[in-house]
């Protein structure tokens, strides 16, 4: 960072400026640790001194406190794979069902939305598209900042409701599903080769929020990778060549993302193993009724206060779930 020509070149120089960020903040929350560690064993050595059993309690407080903090640290470091520091791209589509699935959707995108502001994640809607009554047909999220992917790959998969149904006169219980996608942002150094003639570009006129300018030109884009089949689109932005810029970089998420799923397909035959997450196989559950609970079915991990957790509160299921994979690598 001290270099002469540091800046010539903003995009990387930002990115260093980034990671030193983050190394700082490491070091930070280690001294943190080590502080609070010898602040206990002081208050520990003061308890046997004065034989005050009074100030077990606060070392027992203190204790609890110190064990989350070195837990949420060392999970932070163990997430060390190539893209989990990057920016995530995440997808919610409701499954079949309607309106009930929709709203299913838009409930998920609640949640992902107050656990990604709960932890400092900017969050911007890179394509929206409403339910016919209520809900969301689908949307596409950028929730930027450190360890976002590493975190949020945990959330993969088809998500399933159990309920009784708001729109449903007859009170009757019903369950939905919808499918999440997660992709890491990727930066424009990384080698996807995408050729302009695999390409075909749309644009059309934008449905979602964004004043009178974004609904009356076709400032919106739907580019289709020929050779794939991958259609992504882009919407939120007022210019198309934004939303072009924008499009170009899901694409390239996905891309990258079937080339990781190729290359584990190819691993899983050498090894004889099966696919263990697909449509239809749900990786959790949502039950408001006849009881409360949310259960992870890849980990066991179990919640009773299914609102708190449709509220942001699924660290536990992404901790387990981290645990559990880094544990079998």
């Amino acid at each position: 960072m001290s270099a002469i020509d540091f800046w010539d070149d903003q995009s990387a120089a930002q990115k260093v400026i980034n990671e030193t960020n983050h190394l700082k903040d490491q070091i930070e929350k280690m001294d943190k640790l080590s502080e609070q560690y010898d602040d206990l064993q002081i208050m520990f050595e003061l308890a046997i001194e004065e034989d005050d059993e009074s100030i077990l309690k606060d070392i027992e407080k203190g204790l609890k406190e110190l064990w989350k903090n070195f837990a949420d640290f060392e999970l932070q470091l163990l997430l060390n794979e190539p893209y989990d520091k990057n920016n995530a791209i995440l997808e919610i589509h409701p499954g079949a069902g309607g309106t009930e699935s929709q709203d299913w959707a838009s409930m998920l995108l609640r949640m992902y939305t107050r656990w990604a502001e709960d932890h400092g994640y900017k969050v911007e809607i890179l394509d929206y598209l409403a339910g016919d009554e209520a809900g969301i047909k689908s949307v596409t999220l950028l929730i930027k900042g450190h360890n976002a992917y590493g975190y949020l790959k945990s959330e993969k998969g088809v998500h399933r409701l159990v309920r009784i149904s708001p729109f449903d006169a007859s009170g009757r219980r019903h369950t939905s599903f919808s499918s999440v996608e997660v992709m890491p942002e990727i930066d424009d150094d990384i080698d996807i080769e995408i050729k302009g003639e695999d390409l075909k570009i749309d644009t059309y006129r934008s449905s979602g929020a964004g004043g009178q300018h974004v609904n009356t030109t076709d400032s919106a884009v739907r580019i289709t990778h020929i050779p794939t089949g991958t259609v992504v689109t882009c919407q939120t932005e007022r210019s198309q060549i934004k939303n072009r810029e924008r499009a170009m970089k899901i694409l390239k998420a996905r891309l990258y993302e079937l080339q990781i799923e190729e290359q584990q397909k190819e691993l899983a035959e050498l090894r004889g193993e099966q696919k263990e997450i697909g449509w239809g196989s749900q990786i959790r559950s949502y039950v408001f009724h006849p009881y409360s609970m949310v259960k992870d079915h890849r980990t066991n991990t179990e919640v009773g206060n299914v609102n708190a957790v449709m509220d942001g509160e699924i660290d536990v299921f992404i901790d387990a779930y981290l645990r559990n994979k880094i544990s079998k690598t």
